[in-house]
Formats: structure tokens, sequence, C-alpha cells
């Protein structure tokens, strides 16, 4: 039976391997100290954060997110340890409420690792805090217990850190905080909220036997932004099955039925169909189905790499027990002993690794039939979609901006789709990165590519739109980007040529600028009727080439405004840069770089997912070999912007 906690009270822990699973409304850090008898905190080594996510019995999540899964073992935490107090605080400088008081009171669930609650508790009655201490779980004469705390701090997450002992706590919390800004800004954004109405749930077949002695900790899931995903129905096990109900899979309202599927042979799973998920319409469907495909693989492989280093884990837990006995290196029972320990590891991995193959089979004949269907927004260039594009007349929900996919199978691949209108710009890296595609190629031909990757998201992007309603402006100060922008210039779909030059990066800035300007006092006046009439109503994008070059001080600050203000306003940035060679400007470039979304011209394990911050490698989009399609639809493009006519 659960045990429903209220402030200050206490319960004893049947078990000692744990998950601590949050729920929080809003994006929050959470973390975990662990103290002596007397609470206090040794040293920042004993204090779990998204900076330094592990310790000995005790991981915490990545990133900041509304959903937590915190992994507990408390008989690994290290010798002195009597109290592990779980923390939550509130991201600065996120865009986020700064007080608790402003969300939804946080939920905090102990659990076995079967998913079954053993006690929880509801933090009410906060206000002005930002950060506060939800539970810490004990140690009194040789057992373990929850006590709920709920101790809230004003003063944020140093405050609360230097409460506990730890010295320098407000260096350690900007620390902190740091690194939950640049996971925010490496993570995809997750789909919008969604209510709980019409989950979808894929069926598995039969799932084999769990291995014995315990099942390995679920890592932490940091899922996506509010509303709350309710979490998965059990932790997946090295033989288990992984439950396919995805929270995202949803609408605003029951919607039209989806397909039907072919009937499953019996013991079989159900086969795939297109447009398996809510929506309304199949454009919807296809969206929802994708996000799922996504968080599926994603908690697969969190899955299947938690069970192995499980396996790791115990083997060298036993080894570490037969070699401190004396008795083990009489005769050949030590060597036996190892040879069990390492089989029994090779069992657990072998299990883990065929729950994974099961998925991902499911999973790539699902991409093999939804692939197809994609309408031209969400497909890849080599989709026959594209052949009879023709301009639409209205926005599509999403853009698909390239692929991603993980070391544990390369060959799935899952279209990684952002929402339109574009909520945040792109950062197209052209500098040398540390993936092996970057290593084999040139500074020269990473710069060309780059600036031809900006042109096929920009191409994208005005053929997804109705005619006039995108307009791309290019900044090239030293005309370096001739050659990739051709088809954007031939095809006539620019507005005027490309910038070069300090004049023209001024005159580009100051119109963009002059726009954001005119926009914000008409909305703020509730007078959009009283725009100029040279105004262009148009979303706005701007690609620009080799910064800083052709930069001045007052240039870089035209822009930091544009990036900070100009998307609520349809202005859109697309940098294609080497961070490095701006490195002169110092740390004032910051809160630019993690505003944009950074791509890369070739695979790069660079963005994370929002469940559990796995890092999937990026391709960008690439049109087949010798193929006209982008010549094609920026001809079409261009006729249509023309003449008003599809």
């Amino acid at each position: 039976m659960t045990a429903e906690l209220v402030r200050g009270q206490n319960h004893t822990l049947p078990q000692t391997r744990l998950e601590i699973r949050i729920s929080a409304g809003t994006p929050v850090v959470a973390g975990a100290t662990l103290g002596d008898e007397n609470g206090r905190v040794a040293g920042v080594e004993w204090i779990a954060h998204p900076g330094s996510p592990q310790l000995h019995g005790l991981e915490v999540s990545r990133q900041a997110a509304a959903d937590h899964r915190l992994a507990v073992d408390l008989d690994a935490l290290p010798d002195g340890v009597h109290r592990v107090t779980v923390l939550l605080a509130l991201p600065v400088d996120a865009g986020g409420p700064a007080r608790f008081g402003a969300v939804a009171s946080p939920f905090v669930a102990v659990t076995g690792l079967d998913g079954a609650e053993i006690a929880t508790f509801t933090l009410t009655g906060l206000d002005s805090e930002s950060a506060v201490a939800a539970l810490e779980l004990y140690r009194r004469q040789g057992a373990w217990k929850v006590r709920a705390v709920g101790q809230g701090y004003a003063g944020g997450l140093a405050a609360m850190l230097a409460d506990q002992g730890v010295d320098r706590a407000a260096e350690l919390a900007g620390t902190i905080q740091e690194a939950v800004a640049r996971g925010l800004a490496r993570s995809v954004a997750p789909p919008p909220p969604r209510t709980p109405e019409g989950d979808r749930v894929r069926h598995t077949p039969a799932p084999a036997p769990a291995p014995g002695n315990g099942r390995p900790p679920v890592p932490p899931t940091p899922p996506a932004t509010p509303p709350q995903p309710e979490p998965l129905a059990e932790p997946a096990a090295p033989g288990g099955p992984i439950n396919y109900a995805h929270p995202r899979r949803q609408s605003t309202a029951p919607p039209p039925p989806p397909p039907a599927a072919p009937p499953a042979q019996p013991g079989q799973p159900a086969q795939p169909v297109a447009g398996d998920a809510t929506g309304w319409s199949m454009d919807e469907r296809l969206y929802n189905q994708v996000w799922g495909m996504f968080e599926d693989l994603a908690r697969a492989a969190a899955a299947y790499r938690s069970a192995v280093d499980f396996a790791e884990s115990r083997m060298d837990q036993e080894l570490e027990r037969t070699l401190s006995d004396p008795r083990s290196r009489i005769g050949g029972a030590g060597d036996r002993a190892r040879e069990e320990a390492r089989a029994k590891r090779d069992e657990l991995t072998a299990r883990a690794r065929e729950s994974l193959d099961r998925d991902l089979t499911q999973l790539a004949a699902e991409s093999a039939v939804v692939e197809p269907a994609l309408p031209a927004p969400y497909a890849g260039w080599d989709n026959p979609v594209w052949h009879g594009y023709r301009v639409p007349m209205e926005i599509p929900m999403a853009l698909r901006i390239g692929d991603l996919h993980l070391p544990e199978s390369a060959d799935l691949r899952i279209p990684l789709l952002v929402r339109l209108p574009l909520e945040r710009g792109m950062w197209i890296d052209s500098g040398r990165t540390a993936s092996e595609a970057a290593a084999l190629a040139g500074t020269d031909q990473l710069r060309r590519l780059a600036m031809e990757t900006a042109v096929l998201h920009a191409a994208r992007l005005l053929a997804v739109y109705p005619p006039n309603e995108f307009t791309v402006h290019v900044i090239d100060p030293a005309g370096s980007a001739a050659g990739a922008l051709d088809p954007l210039v031939r095809s006539g779909v620019l507005p005027s040529p490309p910038a070069t030059g300090a004049q023209g990066v001024s005159s580009v800035l100051a119109h963009l600028t002059r726009r954001v300007d005119l926009v914000q006092m008409a909305i703020r006046a509730g007078a959009a009727d009283s725009l100029p009439p040279d105004l262009d109503p148009a979303e706005q994008l701007l690609i620009v080439n080799d910064f800083p070059h052709g930069f001045d001080d007052r240039a870089v600050t035209q822009l930091r405004y544009l990036a900070d203000e100009g998307p609520s306003v349809g202005v859109h940035l697309m940098m294609v840069a080497d961070r490095e060679e701006a490195s002169e400007y110092g740390p004032i470039l910051d809160p630019l770089w993690r505003s944009l979304l950074r791509v890369t011209p070739v695979a790069d394990d660079h963005l994370a997912d929002p469940w559990v911050g796995h890092a999937w490698t990026y391709e960008p989009p690439r049109t087949p070999p010798g193929s006209a399609v982008l010549d094609e639809v920026l001809a079409r493009v261009a006729h249509a912007r023309r003449t008003g006519h599809r």
C-alpha cells in the first residue's frame, strides 16, 4: 500500500534499490546530496546534479525537465553516507517561472524497480521559493526510511546548498545552472502539450521472462515540457517488454479514427500502419507517430544501456566479494567465481540485446510504412512526394530538418521534425567538430557543406509556406557563398541579391530591426492594421554566412536583438558560422549561440532527446546525387510568388 506523506512524516523503505519519480508541471532541475549522520555534505563530490549526474549508488537527470526519474541503490552508496536529500530548483534565465508559487505543486514518488509506489509526497504551500529540498532518504538504526521535507528557499539553489554546509555554494549553484543552460540549448524541443484523451498503445509480442536476481535500474528519464507524461507502466528489464503508450500521441478531442491495422498473426505484434496515432488530420497523426517513434527508440535504448550497466556493475561487485575472501585464492575457487560472474554478465547482456532487437525490429517495420506516407514538409528530398509538389495554401504543422539515429541501430533513422512557425533559429556549425565525418573533411569543404545545408533548409521553408508568406534574406559579407547560394539566386525566390560588404550587412540588419520594432509597437498598441504599407507581412528568415566577417559592434548588437526579439514577431536567424572565429567577442555571444538550435553540415552526435538525454547522431538533409528536385521545387515557388497561382 502506498504511503501518502505530508510534510515531516516518514515511512520505512522495504527495499534499497529505488526510483524517485518527480512530476513538476514545468521544467525543473533535479539533484541530490549525500550527507553524513548530521546531514552535512562533505564536498562537491557528494552532490549529483546535471553537470555531474552520477555517484556511486545514485544517478540524476542530465537536464531540466518537467518529469524526472532518479535511480538510487542505497547499498551502493559510499561508506559514511546516512542521508540522501532530493533537491529541486527552477532554471534561471530560461524564460520560465521564477518561483514555485507560480507553478503546479511538484509531486514526488518513491517506487520500487517494478514501478510500484512505496511513498508519495505533494509539495504544497510553496510561494516565493525557487529551490526546495523535496524529501530525504535516511538511515536510522540500520534501516532506511523516507521523510517528506518540502523545505523551500527563496534564495534559490545557492541558499539551499549553503544550508547543507556546502562550501562555495553560490559558485556551485552557478556551475549547475550553466550545465542546465547547456543541456537546454542542445535538447530538441518536444511536441507541444496535449490533453490526455486518446492514447494509442502498440501491441508487442508476449514478453520473455525477466532475469532473476532483480532488475536493472532505469536511468534518469527527463521527458518533455508539460503536461507531464504518465510514466511507462514498468521499467524495461533486460528480458521484459516496453510499454508503448505515449502521452504525446494525443489530441484535444476525440479525433477521426486512425486507419485500421491488418489483423496480426497469433502471438505476433500488430502490423504497423502509417497514421497510427491520434490527430485531427492525417498530417497531425503522422507528426504524432514520428515523435512517438522517436520516444520509443530513446526509451528502448535507455532500457538496454541500463541493463548492460547493471550487468557490468553486478559482475564487478561479485568479483570484488570473491577477491576479498582469502579462501577464494586457494585452488581454483577464484577462477570458477570469475567465470560464473562473467557468464551471468553475458547472459544478462544477451537478454537485454534480445529485448532491444525485438523493439528495433518493430520500429523498423513502422518506419518502413511511415516514411513513404509522409507529406512533403515531413519527407526527405529523396521521397517521390516531391515530384508531385505543389505550392501549399496552408502552413503545415512541422518541417523536417534532418534525421536522427543512435549507435544501437544506425540504420533506423527518425525524422527530426520542428514545429512551424519556427520558435527558435538555427546555427549551422561550419567549424571542425569532434565527429569522424568532420575530421575527414577539410575546412573549406565544411564551410561549403554548411552553406549548402542552409540553402536546403531555406528552400524547404519557402516550399512549405503559401505564396509570398515566407521571405528569405541573405548576408554574405565576402561573397564566399555564391556557389552554394546559386539555386536561390537563379530561381528568383530571393527578394534581393545576397548582401555583401559592411554596407550590405548594415542595410539588411537595419531593415529587419525596423520591422521587429514596428511590429512590436503595433502589437503593444493593439493597432496591427496601422503598420506601414511597405512592411512585408511575411515570415522573415535571415541567413548569415561567415560570421563575424563584416560585422562591427553595432551589427553584432543588432544580430543579438534579432535573435532575442525576432521569433515572437516572425523574424528568424539562420547562422552559418564557426564559433571559434567569433571567440574574440568572448561570452557576450554565449546567449546568441544558446538561443539557436545547433545543427551540423555533416553527421555529428551533439543533439539530445527531451526524455532521457541520449546523444543522437544528426544527419543533415541532402538531395539525391544528380537530382534536379531542388531546382524544380524552387522554380514552382518562384512562379507562385510572381503570379500568385500555385
